[in-house]
């Protein structure tokens, strides 16, 4: 889960980093009364869950509150990239000296969260990390250790921070690592974290991806924050707790685990074809879970075929052909359907679906099935 810049902010502020003061509206009419109460001269930022905000015309300066109006209304509606703009961040505007990176991500090759600094703030860090390495610093961290001062320090000055700025720096990231184990964070980030003229540090954005395996300890939080996706088959499936990711394919592909999707994704790329999702069902889905899962993966123009990969472990494949059953008969596909059960109560699944009469192609290797479904697509 991604939170927006004002919900990344309240965040911060709980636990005490020096955000700008700001307001969220929805309706360009309050800009006027949001920027006079923040000192008349404004940020105005649209709040998407995207980058790329200033080049696509989503970051602009007001000098007094009726241009906070105007570049509201302005702003109000557009789109930036596939999001439209709902909301916008009326925040006083800071003076800027100097603009750094500061961030904890993990390392999900050595399965550690690492803490990373760079002397160029307010652009693309992995831009900065190939064209001028020298300016970003990375350390791993040992989660019983933690992360301390010295080693801050040392990456921070290595990176090429000012030595003026070193103390409220430590400090910043300190914080930034308490809010990365507090929230149980896949990412935090401080891009700019900004130097006013006057020298002081201040969070120029923020940025943070919760881990939504962890929302039943932050209930509150996740209940508060706005769904990273306006798509409303995302939506559902989140609802139903049904792992979704909508790509560009026609192959509509659903398994059981997400080791099995991917390499069914794999499979389909590898015989000619384009997924057109992942959808992993999990461990233990019944017929109940099998029957939305289908719906949502069919609920696009784009599929031509539907390809139901499943290896029976804690998922039976009984269950999972009784589900098949019941979608089908409800809301008759017209594309063409592939089936691949292996595992626990293969067989029976096999002799419910073949009983049946509704039309499905029955495989038993996952190769057969995804030639054939892939063959599909392709007359479709």
């Amino acid at each position: 889960m991604k939170t927006l810049e004002y919900e990344g902010k309240a965040i911060f502020d709980k636990y005490r980093l020096p955000v700008p003061s700001g307001k969220v509206i929805t309706e360009a009419s309050k800009a006027e009364e949001a920027a006079r109460e923040l000192g008349g001269e404004v940020m105005i930022k649209a709040q998407v869950h995207t980058g790329g905000r200033g080049k696509a015309g989503g970051i602009k300066k007001a000098s007094t509150p009726l241009e906070a109006v105007q570049k509201a209304e302005e702003m109000l509606g557009m789109m930036i990239k596939e999001y439209r703009v709902k909301k916008v961040y009326i925040e006083e505007q800071v003076s800027i000296s100097k603009e750094y990176y500061l961030g904890f991500t993990y390392d999900r090759s050595k399965n550690l969260p690492f803490f990373i600094v760079s002397s160029s703030g307010g652009v693309d860090i992995e831009k900065v990390a190939q064209e001028d390495p020298e300016k970003v610093r990375r350390i791993n961290i040992d989660p019983l250790w933690g992360i301390h001062p010295y080693q801050v320090r040392r990456e921070a000055l290595m990176a090429g921070v000012k030595y003026e700025h070193i103390g409220q720096l430590v400090s910043v990231v300190l914080k930034l690592y308490n809010v990365f184990l507090g929230e149980d964070a896949r990412l935090t980030e401080i891009n700019p974290a900004i130097i006013t003229e006057e020298g002081t540090l201040i969070c120029g954005d923020s940025k943070i991806e919760l881990d939504s395996s962890a929302a039943f300890r932050h209930r509150e939080l996740f209940d508060s924050l706005e769904p990273d996706t306006d798509d409303p088959v995302e939506l559902r499936a989140r609802e139903e707790n049904i792992s979704f990711v909508k790509l560009e394919g026609n192959v509509a592909v659903i398994g059981n685990g997400a080791g099995l999707v991917m390499a069914t994704l794999d499979s389909v790329s590898r015989e000619g074809g384009t997924p057109a999702n992942f959808l992993d069902i999990g461990g233990g889905a019944l017929s109940k879970q099998m029957e939305t899962s289908i719906e949502i993966a069919l609920d696009s123009p784009k599929v031509k075929s539907l390809l139901i990969n499943i290896f029976g472990g804690i998922t039976r494949c009984d269950e999972v052909a009784r589900g098949i059953i019941e979608v089908v008969k409800y809301i008759h596909p017209e594309l063409p359907i592939v089936v691949r059960l292996g595992g626990t109560n293969e067989e029976e699944g096999r002799s419910i679906l073949n009983e049946s009469k509704i039309r499905v192609d029955i495989c038993k290797t996952m190769r057969e099935a995804t030639v054939k479904a892939v063959a599909y697509a392709e007359e479709g």
